[in-house]
């Protein structure tokens, strides 16, 4: 009896000495964190205006395209078959140009993005694991996706404010100034 004693009396005591690993969890919504630090704000501006004029010009092509297949067939049996074959022509090959020229500028654009998005999910992954280290986390889960494991989780286990915020502490950004790639 005196023996069992001691032994559980070592037992909880060694219990009580050990450390315990960290059981808490927290979500981020990682590719939200990214984009919302000022430097991944400043980076997709600078994105947009790159862009968004070629995007402007492929919706106008589209749109002189439209017109011309509605005129051809609101005025395909009238026109001239010179006239109809020039325009149909123009469709095919108006609409090959069209589809590669927007094949070319979506893949330019997911290059870029995917550039800016490694330099930052780097750092900001630094970020996260000091984070969770000092706060006792164990695991960190992304929910960016639509395709995440997690159901729910209460707001308060969402890590994702404090990070963009660490993050933009760490690394300021000055205004007009190009973003770390």
């Amino acid at each position: 009896m005196k023996l069992r004693a001691v032994l559980i009396s070592a037992v909880v005591a060694c219990a009580a000495g050990a450390q315990t690993a960290p059981t808490k969890i927290a979500i981020i919504e990682f590719q939200k964190a990214v984009l919302t630090t000022a430097e991944g704000a400043q980076a997709a501006a600078a994105m947009r205006s790159k862009y968004d004029p070629k995007k402007a010009e492929l919706t106008r092509r589209q749109a002189e395209l439209t017109a011309v297949q509605e005129k051809l067939q609101k005025g395909g049996a009238t026109l001239p078959a010179a006239e109809r074959t020039r325009m149909q022509t123009q469709l095919t090959t108006g609409g090959r140009k069209l589809n590669q020229d927007i094949d070319d500028l979506n893949q330019q654009v997911q290059e870029d993005q995917g550039k800016v998005m490694q330099g930052l999910a780097g750092r900001i992954g630094e970020i996260i694991k000091t984070y969770a280290a000092k706060n006792g986390f164990a695991v960190v889960l992304d929910v960016s996706g639509q395709q995440t494991p997690v159901l729910w989780a209460a707001p308060s286990v969402n890590i994702t404010a404090e990070i963009v915020k660490l993050y933009d502490q760490s690394h300021p950004v000055m205004a007009g100034a190009p973003a770390k790639k």
